[in-house]
């Protein structure tokens, strides 16, 4: 009998199996789930994929694979978003793959980006108040600060790398549902934004063949993201980080001269970028972090924000399709929120719905690369005044 107490003995001592809780049962299937999503359905699975096996590694006792465990592996490859080194070189990345042509061309869409960004005011302003109405009779819910409602609101930007920016400025503990959060609904763009679109949107208006835009020359794209970037830094410099990485990955590619590291930023480069944010996040999010009545509220909130702000950017097109005597397809509207280039995608997918012939895509990245700006801008001015 002793005998066999000391081999049981030794067999927890010497495994993980005495240390699970159902909770991280609960994350270890959450995590199969994701990784469901991203092999069989293809939802985002560059970012699915890392994400499901960190949080898979992190749930699990005594391997000290999660982000929090200090000094061991993972802990040590969590330091890039830690210290803002991952989301800006993603930026850098995105850079070298954007065309800002159809925003220098038609400046005017920049006002549908603008109109897109309406989702991270609902979450965000969502947030007070579910924290000051809901958080006193639910138990466990978090009365949300003004910080942590900046983070969550974020998520209405459609953009990762800026949700994840600011989410570890001003919400570190809250970094892996946001994070969790945004990519997720950055994936299901085909199926949140197309009937919203039927929605605000007449059949007339889904039919609109917009004007071919005008020629954009090499010195202007050349002069662009120099220009952006003088501005940017010189009235919100805490937004530098982001928009400076964009910039430069911009003007790598329009140069003309820097071929090679043009190439290896669109691929290599940008795919073990993704691989290590994607993982960094799933091993943040370890039980007692996430199984939490916030979480609920969170996703549930970024939900809202993406509608609101795919609404927002439809709006602002329908607004402007008037003013301009119908030279505008409100379909581009959809683009006003960053998610890039999926959403642009979604707007020729849904215009050739209704007419084979109308190809609206680089109408739509107007739009697109201006919610990329302006979600980074106002997250920047943000964490200036309340950071």
């Amino acid at each position: 009998m002793n005998f066999l107490n000391s081999v049981k003995e030794m067999f927890f001592t010497i495994t993980a199996f005495d240390g699970f809780s159902h909770k991280q049962i609960i994350m270890i299937l959450i995590s199969f789930l994701l990784a469901y999503l991203a092999i069989k359905k293809k939802y985002e699975p560059l970012l699915l994929l890392p994400i499901s096996f960190g949080m898979l590694i992190a749930n699990i006792p005594l391997a000290y694979l999660s982000a929090n465990d200090e000094g061991y592996l993972v802990n040590l490859i969590y330091q890039g978003i830690k210290y803002q080194i991952y989301p800006p070189m993603i930026f850098l990345c995105l850079g070298a793959m954007t065309d800002f042509g159809p925003l220098i061309a038609n400046p005017k869409t920049a006002f549908i980006g603008l109109g897109g960004q309406l989702g991270i005011f609902v979450a965000l302003f969502g947030a007070l108040l579910i924290g000051k109405y809901l958080a006193p009779v639910i138990p466990g819910l978090t009365a949300f600060s003004i910080k942590d409602a900046i983070a969550i609101g974020i998520i209405g930007s459609s953009d990762g790398p800026t949700s994840i920016f600011t989410a570890n400025r001003m919400a570190p503990e809250l970094l892996p549902t946001i994070a969790i959060a945004a990519y997720s609904y950055m994936a299901l763009v085909p199926i949140i934004q197309p009937p919203i679109m039927r929605l605000l949107t007449t059949a007339k208006e889904r039919v609109i063949v917009m004007p071919e835009p005008k020629k954009v020359t090499q010195k202007q794209k050349i002069i662009f993201p120099i220009a952006v970037t003088l501005v940017t830094l010189l009235f919100v410099p805490t937004a530098a980080p982001l928009i400076a990485m964009l910039m430069m990955g911009n003007l790598i590619k329009e140069s003309g001269v820097t071929d090679r590291i043009f190439h290896s930023l669109q691929g290599d480069v940008l795919n073990l970028l993704t691989m290590l944010i994607g993982f960094s996040i799933g091993a943040t999010a370890v039980a007692e972090r996430v199984l939490t009545p916030d979480t609920i509220v969170i996703i549930i909130l970024g939900l809202i924000a993406f509608g609101f702000g795919t609404f927002g950017g439809v709006m602002i097109a329908k607004l402007m399709c008037k003013l301009t005597g119908g030279k505008i397809n409100p379909l581009i509207g959809n683009a006003g929120v960053s998610a890039m280039p999926m959403a642009a995608r979604v707007s020729q997918k849904v215009a050739q719905e209704y007419n084979p012939s109308n190809f609206v895509l680089m109408h739509a990245m107007g739009p697109i690369v201006s919610s990329t700006l302006g979600s980074a801008i106002l997250a920047g001015i943000l964490i200036k005044i309340y950071g």
